[in-house]
């Protein structure tokens, strides 16, 4: 079981930690929305939970809950700039669809 993430990706999150003046790393996990079923989450965490799972790419942690695992074990999360727009980018080989305005997806 693995969560990776591209170098851009960690840069982006190193920046973001520095500018806040605090935390430990990025949480990811999935959410019941949208149209295709689940959708990603993603925020920034001061502390790890007791039931995390912890992993470590470029220096940064990806902090994972255990039922979310399931859904998006060996996901790399990216940081693209396409045009005016940037943002987190998920490579999960576990989605077979998404939904048409991208917001969800299905296993």
């Amino acid at each position: 079981m693995a969560i990776s993430m591209t170098e851009a990706a960690a840069r982006h999150v190193n920046r973001y930690l520095s500018r806040r003046g605090k935390g430990i790393g990025v949480r990811l996990g999935v959410k019941t929305t949208g149209c295709s079923g689940l959708a990603y989450k993603l925020e920034y965490v001061d502390e790890a939970q007791p039931d995390d799972v912890v992993f470590e790419d470029h220096g940064i942690k990806v902090l994972v809950d255990p039922k979310s695992l399931a859904y998006i074990d060996g996901t790399e999360l990216d940081f693209v700039r396409e045009g005016l727009n940037e943002g987190f980018k998920f490579h999960n080989p576990n989605e077979r669809d998404r939904c048409g305005c991208g917001e969800s997806f299905r296993i």
